[in-house]
């Protein structure tokens, strides 16, 4: 006969081995969803200065600022495996020195049971928009896209990126440098 120990190890085993197979089949129901959504944004007020780098020895670099208006309902993306949503402004541009230049703007983590409707108007970054160079001043391509990491209960950390971008230049001239 089987003593107490080896029926607990027996039942703790079986335990698991469901516990796994739940949460596998968590992962299945939601993985091949398309979470994917139309995002609207616009950017006003692009200026370019050309500041002291605080790092570097003395070196002038250009520094971005920029408003931005961004919309999305993000309602749709929610399912009962997914916990919350990790989203992020990116702008993504070329230069001499990079071919690939991307730089996170402003950011927000949404929980389920949140408002997952963002309507933001006139919003300023949250984090500066610097090059290590002179990159921006003139440049005519900057891309800003809205994308969202996926935290789900059980799976892996999606990365999706919206449907919609904005493409803006920023001007030829440097800004003075008090506020315009």
């Amino acid at each position: 006969m089987n003593s107490f120990l080896s029926r607990a190890n027996s039942v703790f085993a079986f335990s698991l081995s469901v516990t796994a197979a739940l949460t596998f089949a968590c992962f299945l129901t939601t993985n091949f969803l398309d979470y994917g959504e139309k995002v609207e944004i616009k950017v006003s007020d692009a200026i370019v200065r050309n500041i002291e780098d605080f790092n570097a020895h003395r070196q002038k670099n250009d520094l971005g600022s920029l408003s931005f208006d961004l919309k999305a309902d993000l309602t749709p993306v929610f399912n009962w495996n997914l916990k919350q949503l990790f989203l992020y402004l990116l702008a993504e541009y070329e230069t001499k020195n990079n071919k690939v230049n991307q730089v996170v703007l402003w950011d927000k983590i949404i929980m389920r049971g949140q408002n997952a409707k963002i309507d933001l108007k006139n919003m300023h970054t949250l984090y500066y928009f610097f090059d290590d160079g002179h990159g921006l001043k003139g440049n005519q391509n900057v891309t800003i896209t809205l994308r969202w990491n996926l935290v789900p209960n059980a799976g892996y950390l999606g990365l999706v990126t919206g449907t919609g971008n904005h493409q803006f230049a920023f001007p030829k001239t440097y800004a003075s440098s008090r506020r315009q």
